[in-house]
């Protein structure tokens, strides 16, 4: 099907300074333009600022991580787990991707409480 993207796309606005910026670093990595985007999304560090509505975010997630762990618990205690694989390799998709984001965020952070911290 002509048109037709199998997966989503992510897009953001920048200025003409940041694009030049960008594009020299995409042509001194040697690398396509999705190849460095998704290398960069996912690889790069990221200095983190306090700030409570970071935290918030991370406190609704790690509580939805906990009800649905709950939830799959008792489905498993009851025996009512109609779907349950799929279910768990779902979870624990979406929880290993919450711990590697909250890792590299506090990757990010540990200047707050180390001084000096190593580069890894």
């Amino acid at each position: 099907m002509s048109g037709t993207h199998k997966y989503p796309t992510i897009s953001f606005r920048i200025s003409p300074r940041q694009r030049q910026e960008i594009e020299a670093k995409i042509l001194a990595s040697g690398l396509q333009k999705k190849d460095y985007f998704v290398r960069s999304c996912i690889y790069n560090k990221v200095c983190v600022v306090g700030m409570k509505e970071t935290v918030y975010v991370l406190v609704e997630k790690m509580a939805d991580m906990q009800r649905s762990s709950k939830e799959m618990k008792q489905q498993i205690i009851t025996g009512v787990s109609d779907g349950l694989p799929e279910d768990i390799q779902e979870v624990k998709e979406q929880y290993i991707d919450m711990l590697k984001a909250i890792l590299w965020m506090l990757d990010g952070a540990k200047y707050l409480w180390k001084e000096n911290a190593p580069e890894d």
